[in-house]
């Protein structure tokens, strides 16, 4: 059964930085595209940044462009979103999937179960 685990969520104040981190087993994320998206209570899930699966293109969403930085280690197996600049709009549960490349989440086979990212102002 393929599992996508995210970590490095919490809480943090405005302006501070988190880097969440998404772990796959078993399978190999050098064959897909990895997304991360995001739902905040009441909300639509939104894409927020992809990357591609052998050449490293990237997706940002306009609104965290210049604040968040998506890379992948295929060696670890592991895709990191390194979010700097928090705001309190970017309070969400965030997701990463495996999957096209693509801020749609439609084209995603493969979820992790969310890891909860809070921005107190």
């Amino acid at each position: 059964q393929v599992q996508l685990v995210e970590s490095g969520g919490g809480l943090v104040q405005a302006g501070g930085s988190l880097r969440l981190s998404c772990v796959a087993s078993p399978l190999t994320l050098d064959y897909y595209a990895i997304g991360w998206f995001r739902q905040a209570p009441g909300k639509e899930r939104e894409g927020v940044s992809s990357i591609s699966s052998s050449d490293g293109y990237t997706y940002y969403t306009e609104s965290v462009k210049g604040r968040f930085t998506i890379s992948r280690d295929n060696a670890k197996n592991t895709v990191y979103l390194q979010m700097n600049s928090l705001k309190p709009e970017d309070t969400a549960v965030y997701y990463c999937a495996a999957g096209r490349f693509s801020l749609s989440p439609n084209v995603y086979s493969y979820w992790g179960q969310g890891t909860q990212v809070t921005v107190s102002s």
